[in-house]
């Protein structure tokens, strides 16, 4: 029962202190009242019974519509919880000085997009896909900057994309990008969780700190999907180095190898142009298909209108009522000269 009450409220909760006046047609009426020898010589009467307590009440409500109106009553704003098909989506973007080259590995001209401006603008369009998905956003370079942490709100989130057109720096340090984009994630385990890297290289990462990131990917267990946007001539994230195999000889290689080592699910793609770039992005789209919960948010409804509308049909009720009256005590009054002359006539 509490838990229904709360359901509504108050704006003038003062005005309430008003309500017990809504009894006043129990003691007081503003009726017409007539002197009758004995009512009750008369025989019962259901209809003028009937018809008394339907004023009385339109009385009560009449005054009740007003306080309430007054009082300016309100249905509370509810939070629904409801299954959709999306996931959380924390997106690791690449901000370092080769981001702001073409896939030519050149500085763009004409109509030429940089790697960093074709991916801000096919991210922009996954954003939104699915109205039930959630993204936080982070960039990183030499370190990493939380853009916006997991909403629904896609509006922002493709002003959070938008957002990242300033020229990037030199160094790319993963691990710390990494490691804040994981933090993005809530706790509930039950909901699809993607981390989508968005990348055109790699960096060493310290053993110390991969130890970290392997319990933080172990504890979350997102489906990682590395994005890699590869210049043109480029070694292949599969490519082994004519000499030693190190991750300083090889850093992508190294990075793919270490996301396959986390036993998670991952995959990566390579893509060599825009085209590849939305290509990728699709399939991303078309893998990510599992339900989620979402939270549907429904605004505090004004009822004040519903109260002042109890107390005009009240109140026009009342007139109606009073207009029926005076219509009779007319009659009455205008056939009451022709009765007393019959009467004179018959003395």
């Amino acid at each position: 029962m509490s838990a229904r009450l709360a359901l509504f409220g108050f704006a003038m909760p003062l005005a309430l202190w008003l309500l017990p006046l809504a009894l006043l047609p129990f003691v007081a009426t503003g009726r017409r009242r007539h002197a009758v020898p004995a009512i009750a010589a008369a025989p019962p009467d259901a209809l003028s019974r009937w018809i008394g307590t339907t004023l009385t009440l339109a009385g009560v409500f009449t005054i009740a519509g007003l306080v309430l109106g007054l009082a300016e009553p309100y249905r509370v704003g509810e939070r629904v919880t409801r299954i959709g098909i999306g996931a959380q989506v924390s997106m690791l973007i690449d901000r370092s000085g080769s981001m702001n080259e073409t896939f030519a590995g050149r500085q763009p001209s004409g109509a030429e997009e940089s790697k960093a401006a074709a991916s801000r603008r096919l991210l922009a369009g996954f954003v939104g896909e699915r109205e039930h998905d959630l993204f936080a956003v982070t960039a990183f370079s030499t370190a990493p900057m939380l853009v916006l942490p997991m909403t629904d709100r896609h509006e922002a989130v493709r002003a959070a994309i938008a957002a990242i057109d300033r020229p990037g720096l030199d160094y790319t340090n993963v691990a710390r990008g990494l490691a804040m984009a994981l933090s993005q994630f809530g706790t509930d385990s039950g909901i699809s969780r993607v981390l989508l890297f968005i990348s055109d290289g790699a960096a060493v990462i310290d053993p110390r700190v991969q130890d970290q990131l392997r319990a933080d990917f172990a504890k979350i267990r997102p489906n990682l999907y590395w994005l890699f946007l590869r210049t043109k001539g480029s070694p292949s994230i599969q490519d082994r180095p004519e000499g030693e195999d190190t991750p300083q000889a090889a850093p992508e290689r190294h990075l793919d190898l270490f996301f396959r080592s986390l036993r998670i699910p991952y995959r990566a793609f390579e893509a060599e142009g825009p085209q590849a770039v939305a290509d990728a992005i699709a399939q991303i789209e078309a893998l990510e298909r599992d339900p989620i919960p979402y939270t549907e948010v429904r605004p505090r409804r004004d009822l004040t209108g519903w109260a002042y509308g109890l107390a005009a049909l009240s109140l026009a009720v009342l007139a109606l009522a009073a207009l029926v009256e005076a219509d009779m005590s007319a009659r009455r009054r205008a056939g009451r000269p022709a009765v007393d002359a019959r009467l004179r006539r018959a003395a």
